[in-house]
């Protein structure tokens, strides 16, 4: 699944380092610099979700989500904005925002609220992602191998989940450990290791031969069968 954000921040430092961040995140990031050119964004392409500053020029943030939700009621919007007032916020929120963070913040926090305001738009539209025999269902949290239930944990369900919806990319044991434990575990304590060779066994006693995830040493884990892209 590629997700596609487009950044609007007059601030061109903090523009870069947002759309640097989110990229390493595995996003297609466009970004803008004012309120008309996020508008002329907005309308010609297809945006999963939008980090809209307010104090734009030329148009002021408020206006631009206005407009925004004229023409598309599902597009997903963050706003954030050193406008931290309860006052601000409710106007934000009252305007069509999903989400509110104030400035300064901290980009994982920006980066996880972003994820679930996704995740709440994937489950509506899609819960299940199929490859091959096997398939698994985002709102139940449940894998199937042709249509029967496997019994999995928590934490091997999110390691197939996160793999299956970056199918075509590589991903690193890292990378892995942040989305799924959401916490500093260490990427070379016995933790991540035992949950995923326990998923893979889980997998294998169904699949058999046919190896669903897959490694590289020293760049990642991936789904076997998709073209994908390295880290």
């Amino acid at each position: 699944m590629d997700l596609k954000v487009l950044v609007v921040e007059d601030d061109l430092s903090m523009q870069k380092a947002i759309g640097m961040g989110l990229r390493k995140f595995g996003y297609a990031v466009d970004v803008a610099s004012d309120g008309e050119q996020s508008l002329r964004l907005a309308q010609v392409n297809e945006y999963d979700a939008i980090v809209l500053d307010l104090n734009l020029p030329k148009i002021d943030g408020i206006d631009v989500l206005k407009e925004i939700r004229k023409f598309n009621q599902e597009i997903k919007v963050l706003i954030l904005s050193a406008r931290s007032e309860v006052e601000d916020k409710i106007a934000g929120l009252d305007v069509g925002a999903n989400d509110y963070m104030a400035k300064p913040f901290h980009f994982k926090e920006l980066e996880a609220r972003l994820r679930a305001l996704l995740r709440r738009k994937f489950i509506l539209t899609d819960t299940r992602i199929s490859h091959g025999d096997f398939q698994i269902d985002t709102a139940l949290k449940q894998i199937y191998v042709r249509n029967q239930l496997i019994d999995v944990t928590k934490k091997e369900y999110g390691i197939l989940e996160y793999l299956m919806i970056h199918k075509d990319k590589i991903i690193s044991a890292e990378e892995i450990i942040e989305h799924v434990w959401d916490s500093q575990t260490d990427l070379f304590s016995n933790t991540f290791k035992v949950h995923i060779n326990s998923l893979k066994k889980k997998l294998a006693v169904h699949l058999g031969d046919q190896e669903i995830v897959r490694n590289t040493r020293g760049i990642g884990y991936f789904i076997a069968g998709v073209q994908h892209e390295s880290v």
